[in-house]
């Protein structure tokens, strides 16, 4: 006789009453499951942010190191990647002097967003946390 039915954390085998395959986690068919009368199908995932509102609209990007995008969205996932065109990156020195360099066609990786902002409608305000100087 073998001694694998005895030792735990084998895959199955054995008299044991879990049923080899499954790990033990149940098949669908728990007093769980039929309370809440779902048939084993997983909710849809919705994103957080709707982008569709924004698509081939012009938006500003900032990414996870301080950079700073605008273009014109022309696609995305849900792993909110994003497909841009006509890319301008907005380059800001420590004197604050900004300029501009054209990228033309890029995809932003979904991880590295910090904020997405609809150009249209938005407009930028001195930050009212800044302490004044005083002369």
């Amino acid at each position: 006789m073998s001694e694998r039915g005895n030792f735990r954390g084998g895959r199955g085998g054995g008299s044991s009453n879990r049923g080899g395959r499954g790990g033990g986690r149940g098949d669908g068919k728990t007093a769980g499951n039929a309370a809440t009368g779902s048939t084993g199908e997983k909710p849809k995932k919705e994103n957080i942010l709707d982008l569709s509102k924004y698509m081939d609209k012009e938006i500003l990007v900032k990414f996870n190191g301080g950079r700073e995008v605008n273009g014109t969205l022309k696609g995305y996932d849900q792993l909110m990647n994003l497909v841009l065109d006509d890319v301008q990156e907005l380059l800001r020195d420590d004197e604050g002097n900004t300029s501009t360099r054209s990228l033309g066609l890029i995809v932003a990786r979904g991880t590295l967003l910090v904020m997405i902002s609809p150009k249209d409608g938005s407009e930028e305000i001195a930050n009212p946390f800044v302490q004044q100087e005083d002369e």
